[in-house]
């Protein structure tokens, strides 16, 4: 598998709706909407083109002036951002073997190499979707049912994500359930995909599916109609994205560490 990194587009849907952040593609860190902080994140991997998938003109406008970043407008009833992308797919004709990265619109500090990552991790694969993951290195964050957990085979693919503490340490955790025991691959799900465009609408036309309901994560729709999802470990950590109002604040406060 070569190391190049293969020529990929990233789509960042950006949803002006957000129930628990109203406007939050608009909301500022550092002075900056978001959503442009993303776009220079996908402009600094070296993306060939990056896509914002807007539904709003608000957020269109906000981008206004933006060199390199396309704004693809979009229907406002999308159910996923994977639907809003596959309908950018079609817009734009990409062939059927594109690269496209679907970089969520509230990772502003989501680091180039890992953007870089999840397109190599794609084009050194034949699944039709790649995803990344990072080591679990303490308990609490294993038991915690917002940390999305994986599971993946020898050859690196998805063998299933669940919010349940996985796989589970049956010997270890009936002594000690405070302390991860060593050579376990424990391993967090990072929310980032890339996926081949012509994947994109066979994806956006799969039903929903009982686990992906049960467990409320729709890259469980993937396995459950049979398909493979790519996992690499990314090289680099991704900062938490931001969902709440005390997301808003901690990115703040990062940001100003960072200078």
């Amino acid at each position: 598998m070569s190391h190049a990194v293969p020529p990929f587009i990233v789509a960042i849907p950006a949803r002006y709706g957000s129930t628990r952040l109203p406007a939050k593609p608009l909301r500022e860190i550092g002075g900056v909407p978001m959503v442009v902080r993303v776009a220079q994140r996908a402009l600094q991997a070296g993306a060939t083109q990056v896509v914002v998938a807007v539904d709003d003109q608000r957020i269109a406008d906000a981008l206004a002036g933006q060199r390199g970043v396309d704004i693809c407008m979009t229907r406002g009833d999308h159910a996923s951002g994977s639907d809003r992308l596959a309908e950018c797919a079609r817009h734009y004709g990409w062939a059927d073997d594109s690269i496209v990265v679907n970089l969520q619109g509230d990772e502003p500090f989501a680091p180039a190499a890992g953007i870089r990552a999840v397109a190599q991790a794609l084009a050194g694969d034949d699944a039709p979707m790649a995803t990344l993951a990072t080591p679990i290195i303490d308990a609490q964050e294993l038991f915690d049912p917002n940390v999305v957990k994986l599971v993946r085979a020898a050859n690196g693919r998805a063998l299933y994500f669940s919010r349940a503490p996985l796989p589970w340490a049956r010997d270890a955790f009936a002594v000690d359930r405070q302390v991860l025991p060593s050579g376990t691959p424990f391993l967090r799900h990072i929310g980032i995909y890339a996926y081949r465009a012509g994947f994109l609408g066979r994806y956006a036309r799969l039903s929903r599916t009982p686990l992906e309901q049960t467990e409320s994560l729709e890259q469980l729709r993937v396995l459950e109609h049979g398909h493979a999802i790519a996992v690499r470990l990314t090289p680099e950590p991704f900062p938490p994205g931001i969902d709440t109002e005390a997301d808003l604040e901690r990115a703040e406060q990062w940001l100003r560490t960072q200078h």
